[in-house]
């Protein structure tokens, strides 16, 4: 894992009925009629290289071949995966795996995973190795697997995370290999994944401190005799273990080290919203500290369900305290989930305003979901906001289907395209959904009619509004005005000649740069197989 690039100099996008059952791969692969008649004969609506219109051309030739599909959207490059919940995200045969390792027993109930000793009402995980029914009937409850299309998909995603949190609240370095090696195979560069640092010593430290209105004076009394930094000490070490398992399993300097060694990783703080006020704005100020002392941490976010009674009823009290801690720690990054909502989940009135106020009142760089835009008061003005701010859009298709029940023309993914707003494309919880993000691009190819090239523009998207420090590759602003490189790089070719003296000042300085050049030189590899192939 690579994670020893420089600290950020500050925010900003530069360094500063609830549906159940995925579509079967194939099924995406397969452009429906209408979608495949959206997009151009170029593969999209700007205008394409020759190189990207061979691509374009094979992928029109092959959309009745599934395996080549699928091959296909595997090899492409797919930047890098900004919304990623660590625990969500691992396989769950590793899990059940793991549960069988560590000596963990199976409620055979509720198939939740509990320590040992495995008393009545339960069995140990390690006979889910021999007994095929047990292991399936585990991996559908930690899983969407075989769920029921008229099922409630909401509560069964949200469900699995307390029925395996046993396995995952052990081995972050163990979890974080298994999801590294998916985001290597399927081609991708970066990865920003969702941890609780020092969960236990948070929870601790927010009882002691107690509630106060005051925001200024409750951060006082959190670091006080430096007890926030104690935390930060914690969760540091929490990383290096974390760091250490992960080279262990990936054999990092080695001569048997994996591919996913060079991946570079960093980790986003995630703060419990359905939580006591108290243990938020704690969560929220460790992560935010944590941002600007560890360079492994780059940013906050809030997890658990945005429809939970706590997390409506204190969710304008959450953002006013971003809004603080961003005056307090102005390098910190901050995203967030935000609209995953949608009528029939909540009342009218707790539709009309949750990504207003993450862009507004905290001052989100970037927002997780937000597929209920359309039904808040003033969109319009919030997708241009959000436009004009470069406020980019993580979307994750598969969850919003299996939660929400939201997909297709239902989806804000083509409003806010239309808006102007970047948009990248994301997993959330892979391993829950059953997905990886090859299919992610599938789906936005086959539903939106979206051709080579505006899949292309996802990919370098998610690189460019990642929380990487350093100068953009890209000049100006690329989601409206085009992918044209710096000046400093104009004219170089990644993957076919070496970059001149100023480019290369660029990426030696730019962590962000160089990995959007090592995406610039895949996309040369992948058009030269794919363009030239028919």
């Amino acid at each position: 894992m690579n994670s020893q690039l420089p600290r950020t100099a500050g925010p900003g996008r530069r360094g500063l009925s609830l549906a159940a059952g995925l579509l079967s791969l194939s099924a995406l692969l397969v452009p429906a009629p209408a979608a495949h008649a959206a997009h151009a004969a170029d593969g999209g609506a700007r205008g394409a290289t020759a190189a990207e219109r061979g691509a374009s051309a094979y992928l029109d030739a092959v959309r009745d071949e599934p395996r080549s599909l699928s091959r296909f959207f595997a090899a492409l490059p797919k930047g890098g995966d900004l919304h990623n919940h660590l625990s969500g995200a691992v396989s769950t045969e590793y899990l059940v795996e793991l549960a069988a390792e560590d000596g963990l027993c199976i409620d055979t109930a509720t198939y939740t995973a509990l320590a040992a000793p495995c008393g009545p009402g339960t069995r140990p995980a390690a006979e889910a190795r021999t007994d095929k029914g047990f292991r399936d009937r585990i991996v559908r409850s930690w899983s969407m697997q075989d769920f029921p299309a008229d099922g409630n998909g909401h509560d069964h995603f949200f469900d699995t995370f307390g029925k395996f949190g046993e396995v995952t609240s052990r081995h972050r370095g163990k979890l974080l290999a298994n999801v590294a090696d998916t985001v290597v195979a399927q081609n991708q560069f970066y990865l920003e994944t969702l941890v609780t640092p020092a969960s236990d010593g948070a929870k601790k430290l927010a009882a002691e401190v107690g509630w106060d209105q005051d925001l200024a004076a409750l951060h006082r009394k959190l670091t006080a005799a430096g007890r926030l930094d104690r935390l930060v000490t914690e969760a540091g070490r929490e990383s290096d273990e974390a760091d250490a398992e992960f080279r262990a399993v990936e054999h990092c300097g080695s001569a048997q080290a994996r591919p996913a060694c060079g991946l570079t990783v960093r980790w986003v703080a995630q703060v419990s919203r359905g939580s006591a006020p108290e243990r938020v704005f704690t969560q929220m100020a460790l992560g935010m500290r944590l941002a600007e002392r560890d360079h492994r941490f780059v940013a906050v976010n809030l997890v658990q369900p945005e429809d939970g009674e706590r997390a409506l009823a204190d969710y304008s009290l959450q953002m006013r305290m971003l809004h603080y801690l961003r005056g307090v720690y102005p390098k910190a990054h901050v995203t967030l989930h935000a609209g995953e909502l949608w009528p029939g989940l909540v009342k009218p009135e707790d539709l009309s305003f949750h990504i207003k106020e993450a862009v507004n009142v905290a001052g989100a760089e970037r927002i997780g979901h937000g597929v209920d835009l359309v039904h808040e008061d003033g969109w319009r003005r919030t997708a241009r906001t959000m436009a004009a701010r470069e406020i980019a859009v993580e979307v994750p298709f598969s969850s919003n289907a299996q939660i929400l029940g939201v997909k297709g023309d239902d989806h804000p993914f083509a409003t806010y395209r239309r808006f102007g707003v970047p948009v990248v494309l994301a997993t959330d919880d892979p391993g829950v959904s059953r997905i990886d993000i090859g299919h992610e691009y599938a789906y936005a190819h086959r539903t939106y009619g979206l051709g080579y090239p505006e899949l292309k523009d996802l990919a370098r998207a998610s690189l460019e509004y990642a929380f990487l420090p350093g100068a953009s590759l890209w000049a100006g602003n690329p989601t409206r005005q085009g992918w044209t490189p710096v000046a400093a790089c104009r004219g170089a070719l990644p993957g076919v000649s070496e970059p001149g003296p100023r480019c290369r000042d660029l990426l030696a300085a730019s962590a962000k740069a160089t990995v959007e050049w090592r995406q610039e030189a895949a996309f040369h590899r992948f058009e030269t197989r794919y363009g030239t192939h028919r």
